[in-house]
């Protein structure tokens, strides 16, 4: 019983507003990638987006996700695809950057 009401306790914000921040501030990053993605090259929009979003993967889903990239990236050759090609490599080195310096 004690794990359920550590579990209803709410944290509190670090500072008032707080979320309302963090959301915003989310919502305005997607807007950039939003127009970055459609305004610049098929390639390059493909590269940025998918490394950056290749940060935020956890840890321990490394492998799994730089499997994805590398097929995306041999599939989006063959395929004469830019933005998924150089997507997956992009999504590949982004797992390699999170394997080397975030910790678990």
């Amino acid at each position: 019983m004690p794990e359920a009401k550590r579990a209803r306790k709410k944290v509190p914000e670090p500072f008032p507003g707080a979320y309302y921040l963090a959301g915003a501030i989310t919502i305005l990053l997607m807007l950039l990638f939003l127009y970055l993605g459609a305004s610049l090259p098929p390639g390059v929009a493909g590269f940025l987006v998918a490394f950056v979003l290749g940060l935020t993967v956890n840890p321990k889903y490394v492998p799994y996700f730089f499997l994805a990239g590398v097929f995306s990236a041999v599939m989006g050759f063959l395929g004469r695809e830019p933005q998924v090609a150089w997507g997956g490599v992009a999504l590949a080195l982004s797992q390699l950057w999170v394997r080397r310096f975030v910790r678990e």
